[in-house]
Parts: structure tokens; C-alpha cells; sequence
């Protein structure tokens, strides 16, 4: 058992999900610390995308309980804990091709707003948010790229766009499935250095098959087999828990 705590910003209790009889995620029992950065890893077949799925309320569990911030959100939806400050990254962020990387990111913070699709706003208004979106565009590193078309950028800078999206939602608490996925190894370090300068003021917790960007990133790491914990800590510790190696080496069924 977890016990919730004022440096715990998101804690699971018996986190449990069945798929017609197969349990997927079993009695999972999560703490994740408050301006940390957390990683989910384990081999194929572990549970960590359906765990990571009832985290962000794309799923919702058989058994247990999810709170974030004391508060409850086991039921919650995932517009709502967007708006209380947790927020998945890609979830909302399928950018728009055809846009340029500013409009991109000045969508996100009319999203913010409340107000999407407001085509009427006022010059003022819209001059804000140019500028609040052009400042996000520089800080995922993107400045040279702020006029081009979304849909002409190479694999790794549009997930840096993703994350500018993200983050025009001002979010408490960030969600990263798999950041690294498909990339080549300079886009890997680019986006690893991007993780890291959000984590600033933020927590952050990712699913990440990586195995050298979570030694470098992660404060502490979960490791997850077989739908249950194997092993949690930081990265000198779980690499060298027999289990772990056992459950990497030996694979656990695939999926």
C-alpha cells in the first residue's frame, strides 16, 4: 500500500485491469513524487501502455483507485484532469498538418482559453497569444522552424511541436507515451534535453522502451512485469535487481 502523501502528486491503489479474463494490470500500487521525473518501463507484455492508459483515463480500471493531487479521479474523464492540471502528451496534441508551428501552438492556448475555434478575437487578444505561442515555440527549440508547415517537419522536431502543445495547457503534471519512439539518435538527445528543461517546474512521468534515456532522465523508475510491479528505485538499483534482468532477458510474452 501507497500511503498519499503532500510529496506525492499521483498515487494508485490496487490499480487492477481485466480484459475478459486476463489481467492486464494486477494490485498496482504506484507513487509518483512531485516535481520528479517518473519512468514506467518493462519488458513486451508487461501491462506498462494499459497502465499508462488507466493513468491518463483512457481506460478505466476493474479494481482500485487513482488520486492526483488528494483528489480522487479514479472516474474521472480525460478532459477533466486535463483541466486540473494532468495532461498526456499527444492526447490532444494530432497536429494540424497543414498549419505552421505557431498556429499550432497559438490552437493549444485558444484551447486554454476555452474558446478553440473563436475566429472573432480581438487583435489584443490575438497578440498575446502570438506571443505566448512564439515564446513556447522557442522553448522546445523550434524558433528557426516558426513559419514552416507542421506536416514538413522531420519526425523528431514535430514531437517537440506536440510537447509546445502540450504545454500550452500549462499543465502541473505531464504524461509522455513512449517520447522517444522512431527516432534517430540526434533526435533522441534533442528531445531528452527538451524533457529535461520542462521538468523545471513540472513532474513528469513516461513510458519509455529506451533503456539509456531512462538511466539518464528519471529520478526513480517502476518496473513493471507481467501486469505487477517487479521492482521500483532509481536506475543503479532496479539494473541490477536479478529480477529485472531476468524478466528483460528471459521476456515475458509480447504485446
Amino acid at each position: 500500500m501507497v500511503e498519499a502523501s503532500d510529496d506525492n502528486i499521483l498515487v494508485t491503489e490496487g490499480l487492477t485491469k481485466d480484459f475478459k479474463g486476463f489481467t492486464a494490470v494486477s494490485e498496482v500500487d504506484l507513487a509518483v513524487r512531485r516535481g520528479s521525473i517518473h519512468a514506467l518501463i518493462g519488458p513486451n507484455g508487461a501491462g506498462k501502455t494499459t497502465c499508462f492508459n488507466l493513468l491518463t483515463k483512457f481506460l478505466t480500471p476493474t479494481r482500485g483507485r487513482i488520486s492526483y493531487n488528494g483528489r480522487d479521479i479514479t472516474a474521472s474523464k480525460p478532459a477533466d484532469i486535463a483541466r486540473l492540471g494532468l495532461v498526456r502528451s499527444f492526447q490532444i496534441s494530432a497536429v494540424f498538418p497543414h498549419l505552421t508551428v505557431t498556429e499550432n501552438v497559438r490552437i493549444a492556448l485558444q484551447r486554454k482559453r476555452g474558446d478553440s475555434f473563436d475566429f472573432w478575437v480581438s487583435e489584443r487578444v490575438l497578440s498575446s497569444l502570438n506571443a505566448e505561442a512564439l515564446r513556447l515555440v522557442e522553448a522546445v527549440g523550434l524558433a528557426d522552424f516558426a513559419e514552416a508547415t507542421a506536416g514538413e517537419l522531420a519526425y523528431g522536431r514535430k514531437r517537440a511541436l506536440e510537447i509546445a502543445t502540450t504545454l500550452a495547457l500549462d499543465p502541473e503534471m505531464l504524461l509522455l507515451d513512449e517520447p522517444m519512439a522512431g527516432m534517430g539518435r540526434e533526435d533522441v538527445d534533442r528531445i531528452a534535453a527538451l524533457i529535461r528543461k520542462v521538468s523545471a517546474n513540472r513532474t513528469i512521468l513516461m513510458v519509455e522502451h529506451n533503456l539509456s534515456v531512462v538511466a539518464e532522465l528519471s529520478d526513480r523508475i517502476t518496473v513493471l512485469a507481467r501486469g505487477r510491479v517487479l521492482a521500483e528505485g532509481d536506475y543503479a538499483t532496479v539494473s541490477k535487481d536479478p529480477r529485472v534482468i531476468e524478466a528483460y532477458i528471459g521476456g515475458v510474452g509480447h504485446g
